[in-house]
């Protein structure tokens, strides 16, 4: 019985960190377009009617997306790459950071609901605060400067922000988590990585040679692709913004 209120508890804590994490990403991009736009003097919602529709569409591809997920060689078999966040940044550049975020909850929700969870929404969690911590840095330097160079800076900024971030963020929390709520010793989940490279040999060495070469090669296509068609559909979908 102890374990199992054990289990309960810490189910329900990770659920309460998990919760308060979109929070307080909500809160961060709120405040800095509210701030950019009275710096612009811009009047109206953050919100409108046509960036809502957008969220939902947007939200909506990046869901489809998120079935298709390629193994990578350098990394176990928990690790695959999908490109469900291309939509989402795409939008943030369109549509500004809040509306980035509210795609990438509005994306972990609806694959909750037509996937479920394998991992005891570590995964989702994971899914959702790597994603922002590339969307929000990118769109928010493209909101700062909206020009090519803008883009590209921002893309890179939030590909580092991504790359660091998700390598100690998996080291920290993320492993040693889903070890726990899963049963499984961590040092079959680090087994995993050193039967794929023997360098990996603790949670430090999985980190670095599993999680950030993940990471670098995903935030790196999604950059790469996102200069490439962002030019080509902003007259499209910015030509209902008010």
């Amino acid at each position: 019985m102890n374990e199992l209120w054990e289990s309960i508890r810490e189910n329900v804590t990770f659920l309460l960190i998990f919760l308060l994490l979109i929070v307080a990403v909500v809160l961060v991009a709120y405040l800095f377009e509210k701030h950019m736009r009275r710096k612009n003097g811009a009047t109206g919602r953050i919100l409108t009617t046509w960036k809502i529709a957008m969220i939902g569409v947007f939200s909506a591809i990046a869901t489809i997306l998120h079935f298709f997920e390629i193994p990578v060689p350098f990394a176990p078999s928990f690790y695959e790459l999908d490109f469900s966040e291309l939509p989402v940044l795409i939008g943030a550049f369109a549509f500004g950071p809040v509306a980035g975020v509210l795609m990438e909850f509005c994306k972990i929700l609806l694959k909750i609901v037509f996937m479920g969870t394998t991992t005891a929404f570590v995964g989702d969690l994971a899914n959702f605060v790597i994603g922002c911590s590339l969307i929000l840095p990118a769109s928010m330097i493209y909101q700062i400067k909206k020009t090519k160079k803008g883009a590209m800076i921002g893309l890179v900024t939030g590909s580092l922000c991504m790359i660091i971030f998700a390598t100690i963020f998996n080291a920290v929390y993320l492993l040693p988590t889903y070890s726990k709520l899963f049963g499984i010793p961590l040092d079959s989940l680090i087994a995993m990585g050193t039967k794929i490279n023997p360098a990996i040999t603790n949670v430090t060495t999985f980190a670095c040679f599993a999680v950030a070469p993940f990471n670098l090669l995903k935030s790196g296509l999604l950059s790469i692709i996102t200069l490439l068609i962002y030019k080509p559909l902003h007259p499209i979908l910015k030509y209902n913004e008010k």
